[in-house]
């Protein structure tokens, strides 16, 4: 099967099987609006399962109708497109990182399929040491702010390979002034994570960081600390 052919098989699947009421279930988690068939939340595993046993289905077919999932709006599309990736983590190289990251210019605009990615892909990527932290430097600055929401999000998982805080602390820096909240939301979870293995490290952080940066950061950081310890993190007054 060619990729065309996967990416209008796929399309059908959700036509047929598009349910308004699941749209309206979901709508309430995306603020930014939710565009969806809304489809059973199992089947789309059920079908990259029955894709995957197929031997037409390889990693590079997955590669070529991934470009063209991505691009769509509905979010089931690219859910389709990481799913069928995910199966072939056995296969991954620094290919499938910049096969990634190119998903990005395409189409990947919503924190759950961002969230999926950190999840599901990264976790292989820095098990393997396919990548190094320094691999996502361009995406500190990317267009996309759900590019750069994921190089918080993914260090979570490399907080189980790696312990060097102030490295990573050092390598957050320049988007800690981030202007969006989706990011926001991304570093603090991220800093949240860390303080439960240093606490002393993210404080010193936290406290360089608490008059400048989005207080949506500190709140989501400190969340799992006592009330009077979030209260250190507050911001000064100003005379």
């Amino acid at each position: 099967m060619k990729a065309q052919e996967l990416y209008i098989n796929i399309k059908k699947i959700c036509i047929q099987n598009a349910n308004e009421e699941i749209v309206k279930k979901y709508s309430r988690y995306f603020k930014g609006g939710y565009n969806g068939y809304g489809l059973d939340k199992d089947m789309i595993p059920e079908k990259v399962k029955e894709f995957k046993s197929q031997s037409w289905c390889n990693i590079e077919l997955v590669y070529k109708v991934s470009k063209l999932l991505v691009k769509e709006e509905k979010y089931e599309l690219p859910s389709f497109a990481l799913l069928l990736l995910n199966e072939f983590s056995k296969e991954f190289d620094y290919k499938t990182f910049k096969e990634l990251e190119s998903w990005f210019s395409l189409g990947i605009n919503n924190w759950a399929h961002t969230d999926g990615v950190c999840q599901l892909l990264f976790p292989v990527f820095w098990k393997k040491e396919i990548i190094k932290l320094n691999d996502l430097s361009t995406w500190r600055n990317a267009r996309n702010k759900f590019q750069r929401r994921c190089v918080p999000v993914s260090m979570i998982k490399l907080l189980k390979h790696k312990n060097d805080f102030q490295k990573m602390f050092s390598f957050i820096d320049p988007i800690m002034m981030d202007s969006e909240r989706e990011v926001h939301q991304g570093l603090g979870w991220f800093l949240r994570e860390c303080w439960k293995r240093d606490r002393a490290a993210t404080e010193d952080f936290l406290m360089k960081w608490k008059n400048d940066c989005a207080r949506l950061i500190i709140q989501y950081a400190t969340e799992k600390m006592t009330k009077e310890e979030r209260l250190r993190f507050r911001k000064d007054k100003r005379k």
